[in-house]
């Protein structure tokens, strides 16, 4: 489903086409991809979604410090389960960016993606120095034949969720409203690897994630609420986040999760994590025994919390 290489668009059929970051797919870009898909679907072609990585600030603006809410396998996962048929990821480099508006139209869309049909926003700019606009994009259709529908001032400003928004809400550990914002719970993917074995001396046993993606956006430190799917099992959990000062002196942030009720061998899995809850902020204890009795404190409540949310 992702298309990542030139090798791979051999694999693309007429289409009809969205274009955007789409970090997070949250709320508001469902509804976009929604109409894409019915659209594909009514006039039988493939429904697809351009994105460009690295993120255009990170080369352009030369910001190395954006971090993005999905990583480009969380991202495609999420497309394809709304019916998307291809994410195709382009590489956004300088030369990329200098394209002209007819190059970018006629060498990406037209001859590259087959695009029949195109969904953008009202204020949807592209070409060098982004000088083009959807009155441009709408004369290029009429001469290539492609058609071009506006998503309107007025649809925008009903959705009041921004990737923005959602990062925020993450790096101030508000769970809950990021996930409202997503539709979904917030996913952290990683491997499991050998850690110090600290928590199995006392008896809190985790496994130790990492996540390979270095732009990949880390919540608030702090212990969380998880859940993961381990050989079709659902599994919870609690996770923190965080430098474990209690026990380590280093600045390094560490994942790790204690899984409930659960003896198997994680290591080298790769695992996606949801998070579905806030449990309370990191803190230094001044004795490992402190530590250990809070740690069965937050084990109580993790548990209370996953039959609140079984109920519902």
């Amino acid at each position: 489903m992702k298309i990542k290489t030139a090798s791979d668009y051999n694999q693309i059929k007429p289409s009809v086409v969205t274009i955007g970051t789409f970090d997070g797919v949250h709320v508001g870009h469902q509804k976009i991809i929604h109409q894409l898909v019915d659209i594909a679907q009514k006039d039988q072609l493939q429904a697809l979604v351009l994105t460009f990585f690295p993120h255009p600030r990170m080369v352009v603006q030369n910001d190395a410090t954006i971090k993005l809410i999905n990583t480009i396998d969380e991202k495609a996962a999420k497309l394809e389960s709304f019916g998307v048929d291809h994410l195709v990821v382009k590489e956004f480099t300088k030369s990329f960016s200098r394209l002209t508006a007819l190059e970018y139209v006629r060498d990406v869309l037209v001859n590259t993606l087959q695009v029949k049909h195109i969904i953008v926003g009202y204020d949807h700019q592209f070409g060098r120095n982004r000088t083009a606009n959807i009155s441009d994009l709408k004369e290029f259709g009429e001469f290539y034949g492609f058609q071009v529908t506006e998503i309107g001032a007025q649809e925008v400003d009903e959705v009041t969720v921004s990737s923005t928004k959602i990062r925020t809400a993450l790096l101030e550990g508000n769970i809950k409203i990021a996930n409202t914002y997503l539709g979904y719970p917030f996913i952290l993917t990683g491997t499991v690897i050998r850690g110090k074995g600290l928590g199995r001396q006392i008896n809190f046993p985790t496994a130790n994630i990492h996540i390979e993606e270095p732009y990949k956006l880390i919540p608030k430190a702090g212990v969380y609420l998880v859940k993961t799917q381990w050989q079709f099992t659902t599994v919870y959990g609690m996770m923190n986040i965080g430098t474990n000062p209690t026990v380590s002196e280093t600045d390094e942030t560490h994942i790790e999760v204690h899984f409930f009720d659960f003896n198997n061998d994680l290591y080298d899995a790769v695992l996606q994590l949801e998070l579905l809850d806030h449990l309370r902020n990191e803190i230094k204890f001044p004795s490992i025994e402190a530590l250990k009795s809070q740690l069965e404190e937050d084990k109580i409540l993790a548990k209370n919390r996953i039959d609140l949310l079984k109920k519902i």
